[in-house]
Order: structure tokens, then C-alpha cells, then sequence
């Protein structure tokens, strides 16, 4: 039972830093914040994301990339021109590299307003900094496991933000239910999406990629990630912009 504390804290955690920072501000900028509380959320998403941390500059420029080449063969990721689930996570990887090693050249409008930290990302994407974590979550299940099951929960905890991706990237263009038609595949995966915390009404938020809400066109949509936002922007730690409370 531990175990399963453990792995469902670190899911949500790792998914909320995601949700919250590298897709909702980094890419898409639906709220501001101070620069003090901008360092702070690097260092948690860091915390939370542990091996597989994901830069906020190299998430927010592929995914403003996927947005703008959604399902053509420009497109990061796309079930449509990729063999494989595993295909296109290597194909997502490479470009992702690519980016934060500045090895491409990216067009000024995906790089605009991307929040960056050079000397922190290359610690933290550093492969000491992901050895580390590895080495605290495994030493963690030595201790906490009690079934030998419980270790094929730990691959899972080194690759957490790859995974993330790959359910609302493969998945949501696949599976699920739309709301809106849109140019794209993209779907709702769930009616009440209590797995990726928003994430999963992937259509609506193609239809409307620079709203904050990304559930709400049912009573059933529920997004989580935004009712933290909202608490989080009455209580001034962020500012939400009126632009992105529009429908």
C-alpha cells in the first residue's frame, strides 16, 4: 500500500508541474508570475519530476510546434506519421534534444516570451541529476516494497513526463470522444479525466489552445489542474490572463 501511495503521489505531482508549468505557462502563457516564484516552480518541477525532468524551453517550443503542425509531417509527434507509440517517443526525444541543444534552428515565433534557465537546466537534465533520482527511487522500493510485483512500478517512476506525453500525445489522437471539429485528430479521453488532471479533454484544448480551462464544456469536464490555478491566482501566487478565461 505504500508503494502505491508513493507511486500515485509522485504521478500526480510530476503531471501537475507538467500541466501547470511547462504546458499552461511555457507554452501557452495563460498567467504570469513573479521571476522569484518562476525560479521556485523550475526547482519543485525538478523535485517532482525527478529522472525524467523535462526543460521548461525545449517542452513549451515542441509543443507550440505540435499545435502549429498538428498530425502533418511536421508535427513532434503524431500517431498519423509515426509506425509506433515507441517510434514516435524516440522521434519526440530527438527533437526535444535537438531544441534545448540548440542543434535546429526554430523559428523565432515558437521561442517568443519561453521561460529559461540555462544554468539550472543543465543541472537538473544533467545525467548525474537523473542517476540521483534513479538511485533515490530504487533505494526507496528496497525499502517499502513488499510484493515483488511492486518493482514493475518503478520503470514507470524513471520515465514519469515521457509517459505523461506519450498517453496524451498517442492516445488523445486515437481514442476518445470530441466535442469540436476541428483540422486534427485530437480527442477527449475521458468525460471526467481523473488520470491526467485536465490534460485529457486534448480537443477542447485544440479548440481552444490558449484557454486556461481545458475542461467545462460539460458539467462532467472537470479540470483539476485549473481549479488549483484558480486558487493559486486568488491567493496571488499567479496572475491569470482574461484572455485565457474566455471560452
Amino acid at each position: 500500500m505504500v508503494i502505491l501511495i508513493l507511486v500515485g503521489v509522485l504521478w500526480y505531482s510530476s503531471l501537475f508541474f507538467q500541466s501547470f508549468f511547462l504546458h499552461r505557462y511555457a507554452a501557452h502563457q495563460t498567467y504570469t508570475m513573479s521571476k522569484t516564484t518562476e525560479k521556485i516552480t523550475f526547482i519543485l518541477t525538478w523535485l517532482c519530476q525527478g529522472p525524467s525532468y523535462l526543460s521548461a524551453y525545449g517542452y513549451g517550443i515542441m509543443h507550440r510546434m505540435h499545435h502549429a503542425y498538428t498530425d502533418t509531417e511536421k508535427d513532434p509527434h503524431s500517431p498519423k506519421y509515426d509506425n509506433s507509440l515507441f517510434a514516435m517517443m524516440w522521434k519526440t526525444k530527438n527533437i526535444y534534444q535537438d531544441i534545448n541543444n540548440k542543434r535546429i534552428t526554430v523559428h523565432q515565433k515558437f521561442t517568443k516570451n519561453i521561460p529559461q534557465w540555462k544554468r539550472f537546466d543543465s543541472f537538473a537534465g544533467s545525467r548525474g541529476s537523473r542517476v540521483f533520482w534513479i538511485v533515490i527511487y530504487t533505494v526507496l522500493f528496497a525499502f517499502l516494497t513488499t510484493a515483488w510485483w511492486q518493482w514493475l512500478l518503478l520503470p514507470i517512476l524513471f520515465a514519469m513526463a515521457p509517459i505523461h506525453g506519450v498517453i496524451i500525445n498517442w492516445f488523445g489522437h486515437i481514442y476518445g470522444y470530441i466535442n469540436f471539429k476541428t483540422t486534427d485528430t485530437s480527442k477527449n479521453l475521458f468525460r471526467f479525466d481523473f488520470l491526467m488532471m485536465g490534460e485529457g479533454y486534448h480537443n477542447n484544448h485544440h479548440k481552444h489552445s490558449n484557454r486556461a480551462n481545458f475542461g467545462g464544456v460539460h458539467w462532467y469536464e472537470i479540470d483539476v489542474t485549473y481549479l488549483i490555478m484558480r486558487i493559486l491566482d486568488k491567493i496571488g501566487v499567479i496572475q491569470l490572463k482574461m484572455s485565457a478565461l474566455k471560452a
